[in-house]
């Protein structure tokens, strides 16, 4: 199989994951089960495998990184930036308790103009006309996926101040993953992401875990949100975007959408109108158009 066909894959699959996963979580909560244990359960899984399997490789890897102890703290940034992990997951799963999964996946996607005005105060020099554009864009398809203009539909203010909470969370969280602490391991640094993350939950959550938490919910729910949601994405992307690049592999990531709110039609049986498929693919447009100049130069 070749470089490309796997690196796609990697990228897919993890882009899947990772939009299955608002579905579950509003599923088990309307079977009872609390967000605070769902989402505690998810990290605690997450970060008990990914430490087992970092000791493991880092037991058998006896070469040491000259670059790695040269950094200042990687370890300790990276928690700090795992945190932004953290809020993202808990404001995401609170505003699909006030949206359906549908539009919630769009209020998280808002990264996608978020993250061109994070370039833009970050450096400068990477912003161009064909990025804001394709921001402006990626706004009026949200507008048209979030059912902003169909009148038999009313807004949760809750929902959306959510969703954007989460959106600017994971903004967070993407620009720690391709630029903190890159010189020590995948398993590594994911490990330190979703330990941060952990941390944050612990704090955002409390008492709530305490109501909500059993065992059932952390082998049940917890080990299947966590695979999905806190294991294979960071691996798959991290072994998935040196092989496509960051332009092309953004494009890829974007399944992230139609796979999300595909799910949520055939497991919550939510309805999805003809104006927000036309959003969805606004929205991917957008994508593509922001990322064209990087696909070109990779």
């Amino acid at each position: 199989m070749s470089a490309n066909i796997k690196g796609f894959l990697y990228i897919a699959i993890g882009a899947a994951s990772y939009g299955m996963l608002a579905t579950f979580v509003k599923y088990a909560n309307n079977n009872g089960f609390g967000t605070g244990g769902l989402v505690f359960s998810q990290y605690l899984f997450g970060a008990l495998v990914l430490s087992v399997i970092s000791f493991f490789i880092s037991k058998k890897s006896k070469e040491v990184n000259r670059e790695q102890v040269q950094t200042k703290n990687p370890k300790l940034k990276l928690l700090l930036f795992g945190t932004s992990l953290g809020f993202t997951s808990s404001f995401y799963y609170l505003s699909i308790q006030y949206v359906p999964v549908s539009v919630g996946i769009i209020l998280l996607m808002q990264t996608i103009w978020m993250g061109v005005i994070l370039e833009f105060f970050i450096a400068r020099h990477m912003l161009n006309t064909t990025k804001v554009i394709g921001a402006l864009i990626a706004i009026i398809g949200t507008l048209f996926a979030a059912k902003v203009f169909e009148s038999s539909i009313s807004i949760d203010l809750k929902g959306i101040g959510f969703g954007l909470l989460a959106a600017m969370s994971y903004t967070a969280t993407m620009y720690a993953s391709n630029r903190v602490a890159l010189q020590l391991p995948i398993i590594t640094r994911s490990k330190y992401l979703v330990i941060g993350g952990l941390l944050v939950i612990v704090l955002f959550w409390n008492f709530q875990i305490l109501e909500s938490m059993s065992w059932m919910i952390f082998l049940k729910w917890g080990s299947f949100l966590g695979i999905f949601g806190t294991i294979l994405p960071p691996i798959l992307f991290n072994k998935g975007f040196p092989e496509m690049g960051t332009g092309l592999g953004s494009i890829i990531a974007s399944l992230e959408i139609p796979v999300s709110v595909f799910s949520a039609y055939l497991i919550l049986g939510e309805n999805i109108s003809a104006l927000q498929w036309l959003g969805i693919t606004i929205i991917l447009f957008s994508v593509v158009l922001i990322n064209l100049k990087s696909i070109k130069t990779e």
